[in-house]
This record gives structure tokens, sequence and C-alpha cells, in this order.
């Protein structure tokens, strides 16, 4: 059984209300920039965490799918279109030939860039507002 809690006050609601608020704001910013450069916010996501992954520049179709919160196919279907923008390369893995691993290209990392400093500068701006976990950098510039 869960540990009780005290009764949710108007308070808690507001505070949860302006978090979604924000948190949508932000995530409508992002549609929006990435549809400025002509992606998808899918195609941005994709790239953000190929580059992002933790400890190395490449992810498999596999870490991608758990990062973008998607089934396999999907992410396999979405990495085809970023292939046929020219925005990422596809190899079969060195040690397990059934892995896929997905690099930028040099256009994917260029746009990606841009895309990522409008992030940065939004994440800034919100700053105020609500905090950002292990993400001290942004945090930390308020």
């Amino acid at each position: 059984m869960p540990p009780r809690t005290s009764p949710l006050s108007k308070a808690d609601f507001e505070s949860l209300s302006e978090f979604r608020y924000q948190l949508r704001r932000f995530l409508r910013f992002s549609e929006e920039a990435a549809q400025g450069e002509g992606l998808t916010p899918q195609q941005y996501q994709l790239l953000l965490h190929v580059k992002g992954y933790p400890g190395r520049d490449w992810a498999t179709v596999g870490e991608l799918a758990e990062r973008l919160q998607m089934l396999q196919h999907g992410v396999v279907a979405l990495v085809g279109r970023c292939v046929a923008a020219e925005l990422v390369t596809r190899e079969p893995g060195e040690s397990d030939r059934r892995q896929v691993i997905v690099r930028l290209t040099p256009a994917g990392e260029t746009c990606l860039r841009r895309l990522a400093e409008r992030h940065r500068a939004e994440l800034q701006a919100l700053s105020g507002v609500f905090q950002v976990a292990h993400i001290s950098a942004f945090n930390d510039r308020a």
C-alpha cells in the first residue's frame, strides 16, 4: 500500500498546472523550431538523441527507440526518412550485425547545432519558471 500523503492543496494544483503549461510551451516552441528547419519534431529528437547519447556520438536503433519512447519498427521508419534526407547514416553493428548503428551526417550535425542553440536559449529563458533535472549548466546560468 502506498504511503499516505496529505491532500492536494490549491497551490499544488496551480504548481502542476503551471509546470504543464510551461512544458507545453517549450514543446510547442520545439515543434515550430524543427518545422522551421524543414524537419519534423521526431526527426529533430532523433538527431538530438544520436548526438546526445551518453559516452559516444552514435546510437543503435534499439537505444533510440528507448530514448524516443517509440516502438522499434517506428524508429526504423524514422531513421529511413532521416537517411533519405541525408541527416543520418545507418550501418550494421561491428560485433552484432543485427544491430543498426545510426550516425549524424555533416548536414545533420549542422541542422542539429542550429536547433540546439535555439533550444538552449529557450531553456535559459524558462530557467526561472522550472528547473531542468540533470542539466545543471542550464539551471546554473539563471
